[in-house]
């Protein structure tokens, strides 16, 4: 199991389903058969929603009512147990995007968290590719590995957990890799290691927090002389309100959570091109 499967419109014993109240909060379970769901306001027998279409309205026997769907990608995730910060669903899409994923890739990242990247790189690889997760803490990669099962519903085969660093990779899980993400404190410590593994051409991604560590890592792809001259940008997502005429951005926007840091490994050991740009105005003046 490396991809979800297309559900059928009603919902069955084992589906994860979501609940939205009139007041837009959220709630989710795994259905099963006789089992009962207690809110602050009544119970709700699993029995009376297996079988519905998703987008019913359930109603506990207070009369508290809910709509009821299969949670997406991005409700999932943000609501899941978690040992280690997420990558964002914002962030995993650009990941997923600016890095060209497609069924059939091999890649490797580093470190797992709670798996929420994870997710969506065996949506994307299909059952035809391969996931290569390295993961420090043991009690991280087991959440992770639960989350992932759940969302699934079954165990990724294709997806391959290592306990340890990254470097084990060499041994433990040889290249060639088509993409490489790191997300860790000190990414330029393995910049090497990510040159050996990736294909000439390969994607690799970086995902760190800080400018410290943004500057540092774009500098040791720079001085590497194995990859392309790396793009840097980050993600700031503003919602919008919208209730007849009033129309206004929100008040409060999901704002920094991390830097993505892009390259491609060439042919060879280099060096690359390096891209001429005009020098800014002040050097002009000054010579």
């Amino acid at each position: 199991m490396g991809s979800r499967e297309v559900k059928s419109e009603f919902f069955a014993a084992g589906d994860r389903i979501q609940l939205q109240d009139e007041k837009g909060r959220l709630i989710s379970f795994n259905l099963k058969t006789d089992e009962v769901f207690h809110t602050h306001k009544g119970f709700i027998h699993h029995n009376e929603v297996i079988g519905l279409p998703e987008g019913s309205i359930v109603e506990t026997n207070s009369g508290l009512k809910f709509q009821a769907f299969r949670p997406l990608y991005s409700d999932y995730v943000l609501g899941m147990p978690r040992g280690a910060t997420i990558i964002y669903p914002k962030d995993s899409a650009l990941i997923l995007g600016y890095g060209d994923f497609f069924s059939g890739l091999k890649v490797l990242e580093a470190g797992l968290g709670s798996g929420a990247l994870a997710i969506a790189i065996l949506k994307s690889i299909g059952e035809s590719g391969e996931l290569h997760s390295f993961e420090l803490r043991e009690e991280f990669a087991n959440i992770a590995k639960k989350n992932i099962e759940q969302y699934f519903g079954a165990v990724a085969k294709n997806h391959f957990i290592h306990l340890g660093d990254v470097e084990l990779a060499s041994t433990n899980a040889p290249g060639p890799y088509d993409r490489i993400i790191l997300d860790m404190l000190a990414p330029w410590e393995h910049v090497e290691l990510v040159a050996q593994l990736l294909k000439p051409g390969g994607v690799f991604i970086i995902y760190v927090a800080t400018t410290t560590q943004l500057s540092r890592i774009a500098e040791t792809i720079k001085e590497s002389g194995k990859f392309t001259e790396p793009e840097s940008f980050e993600t700031l997502l503003r919602n919008w309100h919208h209730e007849g005429l009033a129309v206004r951005p929100s008040h409060s926007m999901n704002g920094h959570t991390g830097f993505l840091t892009i390259t491609r490994r060439i042919s060879g050991d280099g060096p690359g091109l390096i891209r001429r740009r005009r020098p800014a105005k002040a050097s002009r003046e000054e010579s």
